[in-house]
């Protein structure tokens, strides 16, 4: 069943400088209980494509498109009406947990805030469930924690928390913002399958954003792939690894240092920049950093459809290769 469906969704911030375009006519799906992970590389629309499902962007941006959560239209809902969606419905873990938790607070009251909110818990019961939350996020001593501030936990320590924090109420959808930055191996680790646990016992669905591709090898069910707003391909995690069809995508396997699948000991690179765009383009967008380009690249908007592996991509000349399995990748990221 589908669960979220983004059509055309199209995000331009208001500027002193000018109009940006941030997204431009996105669109995927997910179904219920699906990780889906949302990959680029930095600029590329990835986390604002994620706040404005929920109309957590700034007031300067304009938002068009259609974002249909469980069948209910979310752009244009009223302000009062998204609150009840967030954080019920609709949860966000995001990337930086010290800048995203209040420092002044303590755990526990962190956590009650989002079950007064939204359940109307009593103070005692909300205060067993923040109990229960930290444990099953698998924090020790979580009676201790309660009366800590973030500032007291780790920073492995603080992710769990948000991560209580976000599936308080049991949400529908789980927008999981780079919940692994900043964490060291070990820990990123722990992070990707607690999130794994909990999407299988509590059926949460997960909206991954990262670069990291070794994450998406070992978390994901499928994979789209943004690049200057737009969604440029979308696959299967193990069609995207066997057979990339987009040569941006093609480019960020390759960028990635992986002793189990290099042979020639270098790295590699995709050369220039993500373009800053004010409007829509007639064109394809990576056609300045591709060495495919012709004019047809230059002069028409390549369509979203199936390429020669079977899943869509928007270009005109798509790439057949056989890459690597899911399998490399998660032994070497």
């Amino acid at each position: 069943m589908t669960l979220l469906e983004v059509s055309d969704l199209t995000v331009a911030f208001h500027t002193e400088d000018g109009p940006v375009l941030a997204v431009d006519s996105a669109s995927f799906t997910m179904a219920e209980r699906e990780v889906l992970a949302l990959v680029g590389e930095s600029g590329c629309g990835k986390s604002v494509t994620s706040m404005a499902l929920t109309g957590l962007l700034p007031a300067n941006a304009e938002v068009s498109g259609s974002v249909r959560f469980a069948e209910r239209e979310l752009v244009g809902l009223p302000e009062n009406r998204l609150s009840g969606v967030r954080g019920r419905d609709v949860a966000y873990v995001f990337q930086e947990p010290m800048t995203s938790l209040n420092p002044v607070l303590t755990v526990g009251r962190q956590i009650r805030e989002v079950l007064y909110r939204h359940q109307r818990m009593a103070r005692s019961a909300a205060s067993r469930r923040a109990l229960e939350l930290l444990n099953q996020v698998g924090i020790p001593e979580p009676e201790r924690r309660l009366g800590e501030y973030p500032h007291q936990l780790s920073g492995g320590m603080r992710q769990r928390v948000m991560i209580a924090m976000a599936l308080a109420c049991r949400p529908r959808l789980l927008v999981a913002d780079e919940p692994t930055t900043a964490l060291d191996v070990t820990i990123q680790a722990g992070i990707l399958d607690l999130l794994r646990t909990l999407s299988a016992e509590i059926g949460t669905a997960v909206l991954l954003i990262t670069h990291d591709l070794g994450v998406v090898a070992d978390i994901a069910d499928r994979v789209v792939v943004m690049y200057a707003g737009r969604t440029i391909e979308e696959s299967t995690v193990d069609g995207l690894f066997a057979s990339p069809s987009h040569p941006y995508t093609r480019g960020l396997l390759d960028a990635v240092p992986n002793p189990a699948r290099r042979t020639d000991g270098g790295l590699r690179e995709i050369p220039g920049l993500v373009p800053v765009l004010s409007s829509s383009s007639d064109s394809c967008t990576f056609a300045d950093r591709c060495a495919h380009t012709d004019d047809l690249c230059r002069s028409s908007r390549p369509p979203f459809e199936p390429g020669p592996a079977g899943h869509p991509v928007a270009c005109w000349h798509p790439v057949s290769t056989v890459d690597a399995s899911p399998e490399l990748w998660r032994a070497g990221a």
